[in-house]
């Protein structure tokens, strides 16, 4: 088992890591519109879910993966009416990968974000 930190995403907020590798599989931590230095990317449902691409790129790619061997995502919102906006921008991050993927509306979120998003990958 291998523990994945990199300074190119937020630091854990928690006793956590940023994400996990183990018998060729990457689990992330739950990835918030966070910068790299920990402030927070305000504004609407796209601008966050940008961000959290961000994060994700950089772990994935600390863990020697990327976004084109995710095989599984969830997806937890604060708001399920940002259901489409967010699928929008979660598209364009893909392009034509297509992960499965569990999406789920939840009552509060790490600093009242709108999004958080957390994936299985590959490592090769």
């Amino acid at each position: 088992m291998k523990t994945i930190s990199t300074t190119n995403a937020p630091a854990a907020i928690g006793p956590y890591a940023q994400g996990i590798v183990v018998n060729g599989l990457f689990y992330s931590s739950g990835q918030i519109p966070l910068t790299a230095q920990g402030e927070l990317v305000e504004g609407d449902i796209t601008a966050q879910t940008n961000q959290v691409f961000e994060n994700l790129r950089a772990v994935l790619a600390a863990a020697g993966s990327s976004l084109d061997k995710v095989v599984k995502t969830t997806v937890f919102l604060k708001d399920m009416n940002d259901f489409a906006a967010m699928n929008e921008t979660y598209a364009e991050n893909f392009g034509d990968h297509k992960p499965a993927r569990s999406a789920v509306e939840v009552a509060r979120l790490p600093k009242d974000v709108k999004v958080e998003i957390e994936v299985i990958a590959v490592v090769e």
